[in-house]
């Protein structure tokens, strides 16, 4: 763990203290965004777990999204019985400790709703970041359900 950057070491603490045995990362190539990562990682794209934050109001709501899909915030938003405004960089670090291109689904400042993408249960491994935009780590869907406490639904 101690020749990880500080934000994948932080992630990778989070995933230890929560009985994970995924080991994060450091891939020799971009995984900023879900194209790179699912290159980086050899992998379909939809195999690539994107972290958004959007605002509901002041509070943060992390969706945990297939790399596949684009999030319908006003249709999602509708379900959860919220406004869903995408977030400013500003407000993702603040909300999360992390940056854009780096935003791991645990680990965060705070603790925050978090909505699961269905489609990623149609992937027997994902790829989610890790903290750095070249930081990743492998799980499953329902390691994302335990490790989040985050609710499925249909985001797209």
């Amino acid at each position: 763990m101690s020749d990880l950057p500080p934000a994948a070491a932080r992630v990778q603490e989070a995933l230890c203290a929560a009985g994970s045995e995924a080991r994060v990362r450091e891939m020799p190539a971009s995984t900023r965004t879900a194209d790179d990562a699912a290159r980086a990682c050899g992998v379909a794209v939809g195999a690539i777990v994107k972290s958004l934050v959007f605002r509901a109001g002041e509070a943060p709501v992390l969706v945990l999204t297939s790399g596949a899909n684009r999030v319908d915030e006003a249709a999602l938003g509708e379900r959860l019985g919220l406004r869903l405004d995408r977030a400013d960089a500003a407000f993702v670090r603040e909300a999360t400790g992390f940056a854009i291109g780096g935003v791991p689904p645990l680990g965060h400042r705070a603790r925050m709703r978090v909505v699961i993408d269905r489609d990623l249960r149609g992937h027997p491994v994902l790829w989610a970041a890790a903290g750095t935009p070249r930081a990743v780590f492998p799980t499953t869907a329902d390691e994302l359900e335990r490790l989040t406490g985050g609710t499925v639904a249909a985001v797209a």
